[in-house]
């Protein structure tokens, strides 16, 4: 659903990049206090949280270039804010997205350069707000167990997808540069983006599956949903028939203990996920639907198209997904591929990185003053 250069109109175009702007801005503060809640929370440590949602949005990035088909001529793929926001959460979910389409638009031509608020906004905004609002929904109506969070995965998912078409059916009614009745256009994008929804919630629910198989204590969507392991005691039998008392309660380990208990390492997890981005986009996409996506045949089929403008970028050696002056069409798209993981993956991490560390100077500054005043027995 990467709109192009030239569906939209300049004015808003604009529009659209403040509020794009705007909810990147937005979503900077929340996601460093997602970043610190799932430190705390998993026990991964501060440091590692950032390569885990640098990873999601490597990983998304890996799955939007396998177009699957949906109807005669017409393919779709993941646009992942569902995935994204219920792995790392809504606010680190939207960044995520955004990292994707950014590196989408400047390395490989996807998406139009002054479309990127569009996209942003359609993409990244739309479908994580929708999901995570319906997944929270769903959460806690339904039984409180893991396969409920696959559950909500899926629905959230499935329903996101129209949702951006919806959106973008609205922002072409306000800017669109073709005559063309916005009834057909709204009957076809909907229509042919519900069929997509499928596609995408089934990736979601197997991917958050996965995870939440192996790392429930990872997947930002199921914290809280997990029961505390409980104690069961039985009483005893001594050889005379008489009960034995049961042991007492254990006592509770001190926190300094607790402390230095060792965390469960994150690494396996992290170069699982890795193997698998560089396996989709290194090699699977070579076999990645060549039809139209969703939108692309909307904008065929209703004399859209004829509007696009050439990408900015359009004579950059990776656009179209395929390394330039390499003849193997194989090689040249799994080369591009893989290029596009790692520059997903470092640009994704550097963001989060940096927010990280901007949120832990943020608190040792507030809490040195605290620790500076005189307690009452000194003064």
């Amino acid at each position: 659903m990467h709109v192009p250069d030239g569906f939209i109109n300049a004015p808003v175009s604009v529009a659209t990049g403040a509020v794009a702007a705007a909810a990147v801005a937005v979503s900077l503060r929340g996601a460093r206090r997602e970043l610190a809640g799932a430190a705390q929370g998993s026990g991964t440590g501060a440091e590692r949280t950032a390569p885990l949602a640098g990873l999601v949005a490597a990983f998304i990035f890996a799955v939007q270039m396998l177009n699957f088909p949906v109807a005669a001529g017409t393919s779709g793929h993941l646009l992942g804010g569902a995935l994204a926001a219920i792995l790392v959460g809504p606010y680190t979910g939207v960044l995520c997205v955004s990292v994707v389409l950014l590196m989408q638009g400047v390395l490989f031509a996807d998406g139009g350069l002054t479309a990127l608020g569009v996209n942003i906004t359609d993409m990244a905004i739309v479908t994580t707000v929708v999901a995570y609002a319906l997944f929270r929904g769903l959460v806690k109506v339904l039984p409180r167990r893991r396969r409920s969070v696959t559950v909500a995965s899926f629905v959230a998912a499935l329903v996101s997808v129209p949702a951006a078409a919806v959106a973008f059916t609205a922002l072409y009614a306000l800017g669109g540069t073709a005559d063309v009745p916005i009834g057909k256009v709204f009957a076809a994008m909907v229509g042919v983006h519900v069929l997509i929804g499928i596609g995408e919630a089934a990736i979601t629910a197997l991917t958050v599956g996965a995870v939440i198989a192996v790392r429930p204590d990872l997947v930002y969507g199921a914290r809280g949903l997990t029961a505390p392991l409980e104690l069961r005691t039985s009483p005893l039998a001594a050889p005379d028939g008489e009960p034995i008392a049961p042991l007492d309660e254990p006592a509770a380990v001190p926190a300094a203990a607790s402390a230095a208990a060792p965390r469960r390492s994150v690494r396996r997890l992290w170069l699982a996920g890795l193997a698998a981005a560089l396996v989709c986009a290194g090699g699977l996409s070579y076999y990645a639907s060549a039809s139209p996506d969703g939108l692309e045949k909307v904008a065929q089929d209703q004399g859209i198209a004829a509007n696009a403008k050439h990408h900015a970028a359009k004579d950059s050696p990776l656009a179209g997904y395929s390394v330039k002056d390499i003849t193997d069409p194989r090689l040249a798209g799994g080369l591009a591929g893989v290029i596009g993981v790692g520059a997903t993956l470092a640009a994704g991490t550097g963001v989060f990185v940096v927010l990280r560390r901007r949120r832990s100077a943020g608190a040792g500054e507030a809490a040195a003053p605290a620790a500076e005043r005189p307690t009452p027995e000194q003064v």
